[in-house]
């Protein structure tokens, strides 16, 4: 029979655990003073909805924030009773001009003069947190598979499109070539019944969207005259895609309906595109612009 050691329990290991040390943080009287006060200030305020005070309402408001301040303070103190602040708080609080930086949209902040893009709804859906990080610190890097897809998709657009390079010295001659390119590419919809890689721009809910559809065709059936979305997407893997990715495409081929039918339905606003786009109405195209527009059948001069 073994005799366990003094002060030990009888069915305890032999060998001692460590017991963590877990800090203690004492509440000094000031500060249960500071909530007990914020808490008759908040019965108070609650209680003055349902019975007449002679008390001011900006005064208790005044009153009200200055304790809660006090409170939110001290709460932002570390373990060790210092004042210091969180480190992920400290440059919050003294810089208000970032504070309404961080606060503001991401629409605003870095879709002010571009314009809302499909593939940026797309890959919301898909992840929210991938689409922040890509718009705060830049895309992740083109891998060997997105250069196969991008090579796929220049291949497909060549079996109908003939490319032909075009110089553009603004941001006038680039928005003029992609509408250039959109009537190009309606009219071989019209009378080829296929066209590809057709740039959409539009007006829809109040927000400016762009996007490309990779392909539109007419229907066989002669009597629907209503045009075919296409949109090829390639993979590494020779499976077809989860249902969360097909879930994403149909998204993205619902969303350049919408702008197509909009397109089709409404007149285009070119005030609020001149305005929102901080473009020159009275700017003169590049001559290469001009001529290019001219061989295609409708020329232009501004």
């Amino acid at each position: 029979m073994t005799e366990s050691p003094p002060n030990t329990p009888p069915n305890s290991n032999s060998q001692h655990e460590t017991i963590p040390t877990i800090p203690i943080e004492f509440v000094s009287e000031e500060e249960m003073a500071l909530i007990e006060a914020a808490y008759a200030a908040t019965r108070s305020s609650l209680s003055s909805s349902r019975s007449s005070s002679i008390c001011s309402p900006t005064s208790r408001f005044q009153t009200h924030s200055r304790t809660i301040h006090s409170i939110t303070l001290l709460s932002k103190r570390g373990l060790n009773g210092s004042s210091e602040l969180d480190i992920e708080d400290s440059d919050y609080l003294k810089n208000p001009q970032k504070r309404i930086r961080v606060a503001q949209p991401f629409l605003h902040r870095f879709r002010r003069k571009r314009a809302l893009s499909v593939t940026d709804i797309t890959a919301t859906e898909w992840c929210e947190k991938q689409m922040e990080f890509s718009l705060l610190f830049g895309k992740r890097k083109i891998s060997k598979a997105m250069k196969a897809g991008k090579a796929r998709h220049v291949k497909l657009e060549e079996e109908v499109v003939k490319k032909v390079k075009v110089h553009i010295k603004s941001v006038e001659d680039s928005w003029a070539l992609k509408f250039i390119n959109f009537i190009t590419c309606a009219n071989q919809l019209l009378f080829e019944g296929i066209t590809r890689e057709l740039p959409l721009v539009g007006f829809v809910e109040g927000i400016w969207l762009v996007g490309v559809i990779d392909e539109l065709r007419m229907p066989e059936n002669g009597s629907d005259r209503n045009p075919i979305l296409v949109d090829t997407k390639t993979r590494v893997r020779d499976t077809l895609p989860a249902e969360p990715q097909s879930r994403n495409g149909r998204l993205q081929l619902m969303c350049y309906k919408y702008l197509w039918d909009t397109l089709a339905a409404n007149s285009f606003p070119s005030g609020q595109f001149f305005d929102f786009f901080s473009l020159n109405r009275s700017y003169m195209l590049s001559k290469d612009i001009r001529e290019r527009t001219a061989s295609s059948g409708f020329p232009a001069k501004i």
